[in-house]
């Protein structure tokens, strides 16, 4: 996440380690025609060898500017809109973003509650828990937002699994205090056990964290060995067989290895 409306932090782009690089223009930017002015002479400038993705303000508020002045600049891959609530908001957003790619935060109760239906066209492709939203919606405290705490496990487990449910990729919340790593690790670890692939950042500090704990571990080599091993053995016309080192491996074991590797 780099501050849109910083030239300094927008330099530094073509640095960072992470997947995707979110140009935010909503929240922390209080002057939003300025931020936008400033964006727009930047972004030409700027290479990246992941996606960027613009996140403009609400499609109430001024979001809609936000795309019109920017969604003609080739190196912008997409925008994450904020504050949608049903599939009439999505629908807006696409008409605005043209063949951009579209990203959504939940945010709302509305949204939360039916993330299913949010996804109607193949350029809305990611989904971000943005919780600290979530729970204002919801009328919830953010002290509950506790590593230890059932009702932080409903949310996280409903979010994974009705994004997955309809081919969003899931991304889980920003830990606002950047300066807490250890904390932040564990709820990377925490996240992966539970399933969850992908976590949003506000530091290159915890890029490298959420990288270590995401990357490429001995699950996804071992899920890469199966996947070649399989593959191997359909070519011999033989659906099942017996390995010394990971068992017996048939079409299930295959389709939870390409899970694994589709989720990484």
């Amino acid at each position: 996440m780099v501050p849109a409306d910083n030239p300094k932090m927008l330099q530094k782009i073509p640095n960072l380690e992470c997947d995707i690089a979110i140009l935010n223009l909503e929240d922390g930017v209080f002057d939003k025609s300025n931020g936008r002015e400033i964006l727009c002479n930047n972004i030409p400038n700027i290479e990246f060898a992941g996606k960027i993705i613009v996140r403009v303000n609400s499609l109430d508020e001024c979001g809609a500017q936000d795309i019109e002045a920017l969604r003609n600049f080739s190196n912008i891959d997409g925008f994450r809109i904020p504050k949608i609530k049903n599939s009439d908001d999505v629908k807006k957003a696409i008409e605005l973003c043209k063949d951009k790619e579209i990203h959504l935060s939940i945010e709302t109760k509305e949204a939360f509650g039916d993330i299913k239906s949010l996804k109607i066209a193949s350029n809305v492709t990611t989904v971000y828990l943005g919780i600290l939203d979530l729970f204002n919606s919801l009328g919830l405290s953010h002290s509950l937002i506790r590593l230890e705490n059932p009702t932080i496990d409903y949310v996280l487990s409903k979010f994974l699994v009705d994004s997955l449910s309809c081919d969003f990729l899931p991304i889980s919340f920003v830990y606002q205090n950047h300066q807490n790593l250890l904390e932040f690790e564990k709820w990377c670890e925490k996240e992966k056990t539970m399933g969850l692939g992908a976590k949003a950042c506000i530091s290159p500090k915890q890029v490298q964290i959420a990288n270590k704990i995401f990357g490429f571990d001995d699950e996804l080599k071992k899920a890469l060995e199966i996947k070649e091993l399989f593959e191997a053995s359909i070519t011999q016309n033989i659906s099942g067989f017996s390995n010394e080192k990971y068992g017996f491996i048939d079409e299930p074991i295959y389709k939870n290895a390409l899970n694994v590797l589709k989720n990484y």
